[in-house]
């Protein structure tokens, strides 16, 4: 729904900032991805940092925020809004995302989201799973109170499409490589 960090450079400049040498970012994504799952089912970022300064020697900017740094540094996804509109006069429309806490009412807050109200919001914060775990899309579906052939599923990482489509839900991979082209592959294949 928004240009984040996935499939750009936003993470290594991130990286720049944190002072994180070049030497130590393969280590830095190995911990980093550790502790991931855990910002996802609702720890903070943040609590983290110094943990990760001692640990990588960090020179960080004063006042610095991992999480001031994502939202600041996420952008709207423009191109889709459209499709989203268009789909949200017809059908329900929703969101199935792993969220560090509080992460969604920012973005929202932002204006990076399309200007819809939600059908259903399945947060993994809230939710305490997060995808690929299959219960986090049986409590989608539950909420969505349809078959699960009347799900259409869009995310950018095949491993999150698998559960997906082991429920019969309906999915497409998004490619967040390539934006303006995967805006277009979706609405050609939504015919919109």
């Amino acid at each position: 729904m928004i240009q984040d960090f996935s499939d750009s450079p936003k993470w290594q400049n991130m990286m720049d900032v944190m002072g994180i040498p070049i030497e130590s970012r393969a280590e830095f994504d190995k911990y980093y991805h550790t502790l991931d799952t855990k910002f996802c089912l609702g720890e903070h970022e943040d609590n983290y940092l110094p943990q990760m300064s001692a640990q990588f020697n960090l020179k960080l900017p004063d006042g610095f925020s991992m999480r001031g740094y994502f939202i600041d540094h996420f952008d709207q996804n423009a191109a889709l809004w459209p499709v989203v509109l268009k789909l949200k006069k017809t059908t329900k429309v929703g969101l199935l995302t792993d969220q560090y806490p509080g992460m969604l009412k920012q973005i929202q807050e932002k204006n990076l989201f399309p200007p819809v109200e939600w059908d259903v919001v399945i947060d993994s914060t809230q939710v305490g799973c997060r995808k690929p775990a299959p219960e986090i899309y049986k409590i989608a579906q539950e909420k969505a109170g349809v078959a699960a052939s009347e799900i259409f599923f869009i995310d950018n990482r095949e491993k999150n499409l698998v559960p997906a489509r082991e429920l019969g839900w309906q999915t497409f991979l998004y490619d967040s490589k390539n934006y303006d082209h995967a805006n277009q592959d979706l609405a050609k294949f939504l015919n919109l």
